[in-house]
């Protein structure tokens, strides 16, 4: 029974992090301010109940008798989801008071700057290194690897390290892009 637990527990820590993930990554293409401001709520929202089953793995292995191994599961999603708290939250939260500003123009289009500061590294990459570490997990929790003496384990970690250097660049290619879309326009009023 301990397995089934570990597994279910992990794989909800997968689902609601990639689906985190999935929508971050959608949210500087928004179309409206209002629409902007919705999906940064509902994405806060989603990095809490990841928090919330950050918080429940310890606790239900403690609460279930026998040897868990769901902590050890976990352990290589920590960090990034760390840094979805602390970073990622604080990203958020002040893209919605921003977008917030538009509220008595419910269809008002994003500006640049609001649009660049959604694409930002820091939102949608931790959450989707730590949904993609959460996958790494499962075979952990299902007992497939075991992980101090898996040769399987070092090459989920290097795998799971070439991806978060992908996703990375690929968010900081983006965030640079929409930062340029910004700036563009200031420089072509010149003071005569």
């Amino acid at each position: 029974m301990k397995p089934t637990a570990d597994l279910i527990v992990v794989g909800t820590l997968a689902v609601v992090w990639l689906i985190a993930g999935l929508l971050a990554d959608g949210l500087p293409m928004t179309r409206t301010a209002a629409d902007l401001r919705r999906r940064a709520r509902i994405l806060s929202l989603l990095v809490g109940a990841g928090a919330a089953v950050f918080v429940a793995v310890p606790v239900m292995a403690l609460a279930l008798p026998g040897p868990s191994s769901a902590p050890a599961a976990v352990l290589l999603a920590a960090i990034p989801g760390l840094i979805a708290l602390t970073a990622g939250l604080h990203r958020l939260t002040q893209i919605r008071w921003s977008a917030a500003a538009f509220a008595t123009a419910p269809s008002a289009p994003v500006p640049p700057a609001l649009r660049a500061a959604a694409a930002h590294p820091l939102i949608a990459a931790p959450l989707q290194v730590t949904g993609l570490a959460a996958i790494v997990g499962l075979p952990i929790a299902a007992d497939v690897i075991v992980v101090p003496d898996s040769d399987l384990a070092a090459i989920a970690v290097v795998a799971v390290g070439v991806a978060v250097l992908a996703i990375g660049i690929r968010h900081a290619m983006r965030h640079s892009r929409y930062t340029v879309k910004v700036i563009a326009p200031l420089r072509r009023f010149r003071p005569e």
